[in-house]
């Protein structure tokens, strides 16, 4: 790289950092990704970097690998509903131990080892997910009435806040929140710009497995009608359009495996992953 590029390059990233100095992003944190705890630990530096930057950074976290084994281990079998777990009480207790306490504990640890402040959060604390059950045949799994966003606030004016996707009702019941589903209603409710899904594939695939650069609401329907998105990744467009339709501007979703993805996607020219939009800026992608 020559000199003119060197600085053209330096240039384009000041002006990403000027344009996002100041806002907030929202980061969904998948569970597959938490199993590599280098990938973890480099995960935590780029948000160093990016909290220096002036970027205020919220952070949801999955689990349902480390979630599967520790089930696998007491010998509790489980079975998904169009991509959410199944959530009997017997389950909930190991899936709440699960998530606040090892996942939860090694994101902040990892995150306050690399020089930034972060604090651990249960949706269950102060109420931050209120919840209702969901549907009788998912059992203790959580759909969000309201989210508490000034405790959320609270933490934030001091360290990162990262939270585990627990809910809890009006009568202190404790619910199983699909962690897409936590990601995308604090997205609203903070009144999130961007939100970004680190995930296990490099954005959302076609039905030929090829990834599309560029969806807006209309094709993120089509995906779902015609069967292409399944499973996990049918639970996470369905949370993609719903924030999409409720204010939140620009979601990515992008592989949690791509060195410095989340640099890349915030601060450079290069398109990462898929872009997802209410409607498109492009005129559309062929699905």
């Amino acid at each position: 790289m020559n000199s003119d590029a060197r600085v053209n390059h330096v240039r384009s990233a000041l002006t990403y950092v000027r344009r996002f100095s100041g806002t907030t992003v929202l980061i969904k944190l998948g569970g597959a990704a938490l199993q590599d705890p280098e990938l973890v630990s480099s995960i935590c530096e780029d948000l160093t970097l990016i909290r220096s930057a002036g970027i205020s950074v919220v952070l949801v976290h999955g689990g349902g690998p480390s979630i599967n084994q520790e089930l696998t281990r007491r010998g509790i079998q489980w079975e998904f509903l169009e991509g959410q777990r199944i959530t009997t009480p017997e389950m909930m207790e190991v899936i709440e131990r699960v998530l606040c306490g090892s996942v939860n504990r090694t994101i902040v640890r990892t995150l306050n080892a690399s020089g930034v402040p972060a604090v651990g959060i249960s949706g269950g604390d102060a109420q931050t997910l209120l919840c209702k059950a969901a549907h009788p045949k998912l059992g203790q799994v959580g759909q969000i009435e309201t989210v508490n966003t000034g405790f959320i606030l609270s933490v934030m004016d001091q360290a990162i806040p990262v939270i585990a996707p627990i809910g809890v009702g009006r009568d202190g019941t404790a619910f199983n929140i699909n962690a897409d589903w936590a990601a995308s209603r604090i997205a609203q409710s903070l009144g999130v710009g961007k939100l970004i899904f680190l995930t296990d594939q490099d954005g959302i695939l076609d039905s030929n497995k090829k990834l599309i650069p560029e969806l807006d609401a209309a094709e993120l329907e089509n995906l779902i009608e015609n069967g292409t998105v399944q499973g996990g990744m049918l639970a996470k467009t369905r949370t993609i359009l719903h924030a999409l339709r409720h204010g939140v501007k620009d979601i990515h979703v992008l592989n949690a495996r791509r060195p410095h993805g989340l640099i890349e996607e915030l601060f450079t020219d290069q398109g990462v992953g898929t872009a997802c939009r209410l409607r498109s800026l492009s005129g559309g992608t062929s699905v």
